[in-house]
């Protein structure tokens, strides 16, 4: 499917030999033709990568003209050299806009522990600056530049109708494994034309955040790396949007956040299953939130799902030892539309039919229903195979 760029970006990617495999880019470049809002949210892990650190400094913030994004190299764990590298790439991606250093945010993935080879990102943000481009095609490449383990790109996009006219968005991610709640490992660009004041746009974020990148995780890991940035330049036309148009605006952020998200352990590594778990009727949101990160972090549900096995014990268990306070006999479970538990006491159930119907597809829904209240989470995860744990065991860290 095809997207529309948001008036006033450019993108370019190229590879400058960051990664070890030959052919794939691994550097991108994003430009607004004037000064755009910028807001982020990023990793909680108090072990954060240099970029991270240098992108919690300049947002939110009304003067954004660029974004750079290396795949490869985390600039992680690397000390004051990382922070001086990271510096430095602002500087090369402001330089080439016309724009100040300060003017530029950064973001890296890849491995942890190693040196950024400046020499070869300098050559590289030149070499994207010749490269930028406003069309689908330009779009498709940037988000290529920013994958690491991923095997496909990851793109949603919303047009909007507003009262000063029609406004785009369109956001790109990247993240494969290494995922878990408060951000883990991944990354996501959201660009639009609309315009947004800083603090407006930073609430509309991190509440699109919540529902979205904080609701997938493929095994708990939080990374150092992990960021989402939204960018509004405001080239639509129009004062900042508030009142209606900001709650539509909101609303459709949450959505592209939601289908990049989604995209996400949709493309886990060696993964067989997206998982979506559904609960339902907690006290709060925040019980619910709890319940579901345990049940989609339990090793024993995911080979379950694995081995296409409606173990409904390993479901119940693990939310029952989430640290949520609920009446046992009052839960029900549903894999994949059959009730499997009811009241606190397994049903009959054609075991032979809810197997197949795992292994025949691949989406599994798990529905945790609980009598305690209204609240509720929409959470996704994956199976954990025998692939996933040779390519993890693979990867050089």
């Amino acid at each position: 499917m095809a997207f529309d760029v948001p008036q006033g970006y450019r993108l370019g990617s190229v590879r400058c030999g960051i990664k070890r495999e030959a052919g794939r880019p691994d550097l991108t470049l994003i430009v607004s033709d004037r000064p755009a809002t910028a807001a982020g949210v990023y990793t909680q892990n108090r072990v954060f990568a240099a970029p991270v650190a240098l992108d919690r400094e300049r947002t939110p913030d009304g003067s954004i003209r660029a974004v750079v994004c290396n795949s490869g190299n985390a600039n992680a764990c690397t000390g004051q050299r990382g922070l001086d590298d990271a510096r430095e790439m602002a500087r090369l991606a402001a330089e080439v806009c016309g724009a100040s250093p300060e003017q530029a945010l950064v973001l890296s993935t890849g491995v942890i522990g190693e040196f950024m080879p400046m020499t070869k990102i300098a050559a590289g943000i030149a070499e994207a600056a010749q490269e930028l481009g406003n069309d689908s095609d330009s779009l498709i490449a940037a988000a290529r530049g920013m994958m690491t383990t991923d095997t496909v790109e990851k793109l949603a996009g919303r047009t909007l109708k507003l009262t000063s006219g029609e406004a785009t968005l369109v956001g790109m991610a990247k993240g494969a494994a290494m995922i878990g709640p408060n951000m883990a490992t991944m990354l996501a660009v959201v660009l639009t034309d609309a315009a947004l004041a800083p603090a407006d746009a930073q609430t509309a974020l991190t509440e699109s955040v919540r529902d979205s990148f904080n609701c997938i995780s493929v095994e708990g890991h939080m990374s150092t790396n992990d960021s989402v940035l939204l960018l509004a330049n405001g080239a639509a036309g129009g004062t900042p949007l508030s009142g209606d148009d900001l709650a539509a605006f909101s609303e459709a952020l949450g959505q592209v956040c939601m289908e990049l998200a989604r995209a996400i352990p949709a493309d886990g590594e060696g993964a067989e299953h997206l998982i979506t778990i559904d609960v339902e009727g907690c006290a709060d949101r925040q019980a619910a939130h709890k319940i579901a990160k345990t049940v989609a972090e339990s090793a024993l549900v995911k080979t379950a799902v694995a081995g296409a096995d409606p173990n409904w014990g390993r479901i119940v268990s693990a939310a029952g030892y989430s640290g949520v306070v609920f009446d046992p006999a009052r839960v029900d479970l549903l894999v994949n539309g059959t009730v499997l538990y009811r009241q606190g006491a397994p049903v009959e159930f054609d075991k032979v039919a809810v197997s197949d119907s795992i292994r025949s597809n691949r989406d599994t829904s798990i529905v945790l229903r609980f009598g305690e209240g209204e609240g509720r989470v929409r959470f996704w995860t994956t199976d954990l195979t025998a692939e996933y744990v040779r390519l993890n065991a693979d990867y050089h860290t």
